[in-house]
């Protein structure tokens, strides 16, 4: 049966091989590196981390590794901005991209939520 958890565990890792695509195709000046390697690190994780996720063997440790991918997600979509903002890349072709990476942002931290609903605080 193909399930949530494997569809996501595909699409965060295609979106991980764009990003890749996407890296190896920048500008080779200073910033497009700097900024790329950020972007690299953080797309390519949140696929790896995801994965980790799959694997959580308690709601808190579920709760802890759906944190990670979160951020790095997060992250991601903030260094997507600026290599749009700066002009470093073209806003058409990397929009697809974009769009793709906050899907993900608002699927992941919707997940975080329900996982933390009825967990007492400390």
């Amino acid at each position: 049966m193909y399930d949530q958890a494997e569809e996501l565990k595909n699409r965060s890792k295609q979106f991980a091989i764009r990003i890749v695509h996407l890296f190896r195709s920048l500008p080779k000046t200073d910033e497009a590196r700097v900024i790329g390697k950020q972007l690299l690190r953080s797309g390519t994780s949140v696929a790896a981390n995801y994965r980790a996720v799959c694997r959580a063997r308690s709601r808190a440790e579920f709760i802890s590794k759906i944190g990670v991918v979160v951020e790095e997600a997060d992250e991601s979509v903030f260094w997507l901005e600026l290599l749009i903002d700066l002009g470093i890349v073209h806003q058409e072709p990397t929009n697809d991209l974009a769009r793709e990476a906050n899907e993900l942002l608002v699927i992941f931290a919707a997940s975080q939520r329900t996982a933390r609903r009825g967990t007492p605080k400390k």
